[in-house]
């Protein structure tokens, strides 16, 4: 990793340094930034190795990472200066809770379609059909009788894989049966079956959205796998959205199978490392990943360059529809930004689907590859937040992070890449004491 004196080196030297930079303020050029956080993972590292300051909760400070509660409680409680920058939105979980994505996607496509935009409306198909229960559970149950199949249970406000189960009968369900005018959240209800479960009261059951699950998923190496992808919102009105170019993919550790006495299997249907590393044959070298750009290498060769760069086209529109979809209600602020987690999976038809937007996306690193590409994402995205005023702020590429959508879509120099999306791409070297990094950008 670059230490951080050559990084803002390397920095001052590719941008201009416009006074004020991009941010609306900046404390002060010259003065140490002065950080809170409440993790110990990669972003503390990353703080850290910038040369920032690190101050207690009741100190002053410039910068904070911090879990959504504590952020909330912020905006009730103190008056932000204008330099002032904190990771989350007053209201993010319109985009990140399970049960209100599928309400705003589900109001989005209405919108669009009222408008007369016919054919965008319809480009809201990214999302396995979906149910809140038990609020809508007489809906879910038409929808079942009509066709039957598997279905995958999630609580609403879990991560890790938590709680997640899949089901073929109404039966393993009952406990959400509730009617939801006299529904009242509750604690975790253990899965039907599990001891205690008929113990429960009905009304206690906690929320959970239930949704077709894609029994034929697209495999390598006949594992199943999905794509963990990082969007960065800087602004939501207007729309300002950065996507970064590396990500990585999460399998499964045993072979895939759609048979039936196998869909109770977690390490067979569920790719959430929390699940998969207690597998007894998960594979600590490689953490069960594979870096994005690999990844998209390897389709590219079964299945051509021209298919492949319209799939990440496709995967790169997903990302940008779910934020247009929020933008209208979430609440704006010039203190904040949000770093999204985008859970991608595609079928065995090529067809992306969105599983879930995360917006405390985890940043524990598990191999030594895996905390290189976190703790150079986290780099870049500091890099755009600017804290220390370094950018003018009409930059399109700013360590590995492409600005995608401006108030607009933002196009694609053909000079810069040769394929729709940059997604996949290789992070290029940057310049240093005036030696230039291999130009890399052609490897999208």
């Amino acid at each position: 990793m670059m230490p951080p004196q050559q990084r803002r080196k390397v920095l001052k030297k590719s941008v201009s340094t416009k006074s004020g930079g991009a941010s609306s303020g900046v404390r002060g050029r010259g003065q140490v930034i002065r950080y809170y956080t409440t993790f110990t993972n990669t972003i503390a590292d990353v703080l850290a190795a910038r040369g920032w300051k690190e101050v207690g909760e009741d100190e002053e400070w410039d910068f904070v990472w911090a879990d959504r509660e504590w952020i909330y409680s912020a905006f009730d409680r103190m008056h932000l200066e204008s330099w002032q920058r904190l990771n989350h939105y007053r209201n993010g979980r319109e985009l990140c809770r399970k049960d209100l994505m599928a309400k705003n996607m589900k109001k989005r496509r209405r919108a669009l379609e009222k408008e007369g935009r016919v054919e965008e409306a319809a480009a809201y198909d990214f999302i396995p059909t979906t149910f809140v229960l038990p609020r809508e559970y007489s809906l879910f149950v038409e929808e079942f009788k009509k066709v039957g199949g598997v279905w995958i249970m999630k609580p609403i406000g879990s991560a890790q894989g938590k709680g997640i189960f899949l089901f073929t009968r109404l039966s393993e369900i009952s406990e959400w049966k509730t009617d939801y005018k006299s529904y009242r959240p509750g604690p975790i209800a253990p899965k039907p079956g599990a001891a205690g479960a008929a113990e429960k009261d009905d009304k206690d059951v906690e929320a959970y959205v239930v949704q077709r699950y894609l029994q034929y998923p697209l495999l390598v190496g006949g594992k199943k796998f999905d794509m963990r992808l990082y969007a960065l919102v800087t602004n939501f009105s207007p729309l300002k959205v950065y996507i970064y170019r590396r990500g990585f993919a999460r399998f499964t550790n045993y072979r895939y199978s759609s048979d039936m006495q196998d869909i109770y299997n977690g390490f067979v249907h569920l790719t959430n490392v929390a699940i998969q590393k207690t597998a007894e044959n998960y594979d600590e070298r490689t953490g069960g990943k594979m870096e994005l750009q690999a990844l998209k290498m390897l389709l590219m060769s079964k299945y051509g360059v021209e298919r492949i760069d319209s799939l990440f086209w496709e995967i790169q529109l997903i990302i940008l529809r779910g934020l247009l979809a929020v933008q209208p209600i979430m609440i704006n602020d010039r203190h904040c930004f949000e770093l999204y987690g985008y859970d991608i999976i595609i079928d065995q038809d090529l067809k992306p689907w969105l599983l879930e937007v995360n917006a405390s996306p985890s940043l524990t690193a598990n191999t030594r590859e895996d905390y290189l590409m976190k703790t150079e994402m986290l780099h870049g995205m500091l890099d755009i937040i600017d804290m220390e005023g370094l950018l003018q702020g009409d930059e399109e590429h700013v360590s590995g992070w492409d600005l995608v959508y401006d108030n607009g879509y933002i196009e694609i120099d053909p000079e810069q890449c040769g394929y729709s999306s940059f997604l996949g791409a290789a992070v290029p070297a940057p310049e240093v004491d005036g030696e230039e990094g291999e130009d890399e950008d052609n490897d999208g």
